[in-house]
């Protein structure tokens, strides 16, 4: 797609003429190359801190390899720590801990060398999902996982997305009953479930003119999951909504608003399932460009939101990348209400081209979210 300098997409069938040449203006702009800039003279809040110290429930400072027994550590402590300290962040999560010995050395360099600051996670063991005995096996490996210090479970969109049966290749459904035993350690431990299930609506629509992810679905297209055997966005969804129904005790923690940018949909999911919780991790700009609609969502789920960025160390994914920036966004959205600012650290928003507006939550609210919701179900004091 491009820009003609009149500002109008122009394509070889229109019947336009040709607009008259411009002062310093080409006739054609590729569109990975415009970058307007905001003619708004408007107040601009830089919030270097949050007002209280937070939890970041969604982080990943490690992540599993092919060999389960290892872990490759994404980020390390002594990156991590001199953030913390500047931008007010108590504790850490790394929810991408793995498992049995990997899970090991992720505890031994995290949370027992740094008490206090971080939180490892556990993972389900995919590549046994289809051995015999599976069901008892991932519960007893649930169980090892909290005796070794491990606070939640987390499961990636691999559950619904990408876990394949080995001989039909039929991806596993959510809700499959062999991971029954599974949801029901975590609620015996009390370990929260951070469950990511799906991925915005137009990862699941034709890569085409009217989809508002074009640009970053054009540079990752392997990230659509359109015209293939893949469930819906809302399948994956109620698919999710029969596992928390079945297990009610369980508490889950649905990732990124639920995976969905419809607020009214999640606040019938939340109002339907009291075990049921989500994060904001990468999902900013989803929420700050629907301001009142967003701030009535946190008004009234305070309880039941928790603050998280998904911060990870790879600058190919800017509305994550860990580092100051990111969290001052936050912040600024969380904090003020400041109109129409970047919601990621990028030249280019990279997720699609709109700007988000600050919720400015008062204080009660910005205590729970930053820290005591997930303090309560991570169970630290």
């Amino acid at each position: 797609m491009t820009l003609t300098a009149s500002g109008l997409a122009m394509t070889p069938s229109s019947a336009q003429p040709t607009p008259p040449d411009l002062p310093g203006a080409p006739a054609v702009l590729p569109l990975d190359q415009f970058q307007p800039r905001s003619m708004l003279h408007l107040p601009e809040t830089h919030v270097p801190r949050s007002r209280f110290p937070l939890i970041d429930f969604h982080t990943h400072i490690t992540s599993s390899t092919a060999d389960p027994a290892k872990i490759r550590f994404s980020m390390d402590a002594a990156t991590c720590l001199p953030v913390m300290d500047r931008k007010n962040i108590r504790t850490m999560v790394d929810v991408t801990g793995g498992y049995g010995a990997g899970l090991r050395q992720a505890l031994a360099k995290l949370s027992e060398a740094h008490p206090g600051r971080f939180v490892v996670f556990t993972e389900p063991a995919w590549d046994k999902a289809s051995d015999p005995g599976y069901p008892q096996l991932q519960a007893d490996l649930i169980h090892d996982a909290h005796t070794a210090g491990a606070k939640g479970l987390k499961v990636l969109k691999t559950l619904g997305l990408f876990l394949r049966e080995k001989g039909t290749h039929q991806l596993v459904r959510i809700d499959d009953p062999r991971f029954d035993p599974m949801w029901e350690a975590a609620s015996s431990l009390r370990m929260p479930v951070a469950i990511h299930t799906s991925d915005p609506e137009a990862f699941f629509l034709p890569i085409d003119r009217f989809n508002e992810r074009w640009e970053e679905l054009h540079a990752h297209p392997n990230w659509s999951f359109y015209g293939r055997d893949y469930p819906s966005n809302r399948e994956l969804q109620e698919a999710r909504r029969r596992v928390m129904r079945r297990h009610p005790r369980t508490q889950f923690v649905c990732l990124h608003v639920a995976d969905s940018e419809d607020l009214a949909y999640v606040s019938e999911c939340l109002d339907s399932h009291p075990n049921m919780h989500v994060d904001i991790a990468a999902r900013i700009g989803e929420l700050g460009r629907q301001p009142r609609t967003a701030r009535k969502f946190f008004d009234k789920y305070q309880d039941r939101i928790l603050f998280g960025t998904d911060a990870s160390p790879s600058p190919s994914t800017p509305q994550q990348f860990f580092g100051d920036s990111l969290y001052e966004i936050y912040y600024r959205f969380l904090e003020t209400e400041d109109e129409y600012f970047d919601y990621a650290p990028a030249p280019v928003p990279p997720q699609g081209r709109w700007c988000i507006y600050g919720i400015g939550l008062p204080e009660p609210v910005l205590r729970k979210v930053y820290a005591e919701n997930a303090a309560r179900l991570i169970g630290i004091a």
